[in-house]
């Protein structure tokens, strides 16, 4: 105890102190208890570039951005300014974004890692989640008849090729002894496939939230049951800025749990303050839909709170996921994404996240 609150100590005697912290870290010692002490106190960047989906509405991003509940990362990152990139549509651009060097930080599911380990982008995975099994819909028109899975034969199903829905329509398909060639399969992505939908082009379309229940209320859409989500969700770091600043994105990984963590415990009063900031303009459906999106946990978001490193579960579902996609062509090429996952991730990396996922919110 003398040693941590020693206000003075020589660059030999601190950097002692720090590796005596890690030891007793790794051996259970209930050290991260303490308040304001963190195991990862390495060299900080200036900024972080977070991408965000949209404008990162009822997610982690949402609080940390605009500090609600008075979560303030820049402070635990030592004064590193956080420099949001919103407007993403999807998760695929953001991986070509760290691609370019564009971007540090953000949410990715595990098709989009997979396109990444194929295309080779350098990108580091730092902690997963499965998502919600059900945050994916399949919305039919209330009139059309369509009562189950197996009504789809020979019917236009849209969904956009390659995403977490794809694998969704696959699994159900499976589930319901079907295979995609049983139905008039439309590539389409979620702005074309909504105005299909809304013109009764195409007669069922699955994707995820909260897209489909804003669609659903719309349009007074059925919902057909027995649709599952087998996806993962990823917080995912540019592979050299990781290793650059290992405690940097380790802290903002704990920051992205806890915010999930606090949205999950109080959906109301974040969702609220995000209404009272202009998120959701004059649009009172839009904020209804999301309370209850968050309430009960449909978000793809939702379950962050439960941040952790990929294990070997983990790596072989998204792993059966890639072949899966390289059965039906989405892949030209197989993709060993189990090894990639299970190695991935240096081992500073690894232990400063482990640190800080060890941490109380």
């Amino acid at each position: 105890m003398s040693s941590l609150s020693s206000s003075v100590c020589s660059p030999s005697s601190c950097a002692l102190s720090r590796r005596s912290l890690l030891t007793a870290a790794a051996g259970g010692t209930v050290l991260s208890a303490v308040p304001g002490l963190s195991l990862a106190q390495g060299k900080m960047p200036a900024s972080i570039r977070y991408a965000l989906i949209g404008e990162g509405k009822a997610e982690p991003g949402t609080v940390l951005r605009y500090g609600i509940g008075g979560m303030n990362p820049s402070k635990d990152l030592g004064g590193a300014k956080i420099d949001w990139r919103p407007g993403f549509p999807a998760t695929l651009p953001i991986i070509e974004a760290i691609r370019g060097g564009a971007i540090d930080f953000s949410f990715a599911t595990s098709t989009a890692m997979i396109y990444a380990v194929g295309g080779k982008v350098p990108v580091v995975p730092l902690g997963v989640y499965p998502l919600p099994s059900d945050t994916c819909y399949l919305l039919v028109h209330a009139d059309s008849g369509i009562k189950s899975v197996q009504d789809l034969k020979g019917k236009r199903v849209a969904d956009h090729r390659g995403t977490t829905g794809t694998y969704a329509l696959v699994r159900t398909l499976e589930a319901a002894g079907m295979k995609l060639s049983d139905i008039q399969y439309v590539n389409l992505a979620a702005p074309d496939a909504e105005a299909a939908f809304a013109n009764k082009r195409i007669d069922a379309w699955l994707s995820w939230q909260p897209t489909m229940e804003l669609a659903r209320r719309r349009y007074n859409a059925t919902m057909l049951p027995g649709v599952k989500t087998y996806d993962y969700g990823f917080f995912v770091a540019r592979e050299q800025f990781a290793k650059d600043h290992p405690e940097a994105v380790a802290i903002l990984l704990r920051n992205v749990r806890d915010a999930q963590r606090q949205l999950e415990a109080k959906p109301e009063e974040v969702v609220g303050q995000f209404q009272k900031l202009g998120g959701f303009g004059n649009n009172p459906m839009e904020h209804d839909v999301y309370l209850y999106l968050a309430k009960n946990r449909l978000l793809s978001y939702s379950g962050a709170g439960s941040l952790k490193a990929v294990d070997e579960n983990t790596a072989n579902e998204v792993q059966r996921l890639a072949d899966s996609f390289h059965e039906l062509k989405i892949y030209p090429e197989k993709i060993k994404i189990k090894e990639w996952l299970m190695s991935a991730t240096p081992p500073n990396v690894r232990d400063a996240v482990a640190a800080e996922l060890r941490r109380s919110a």
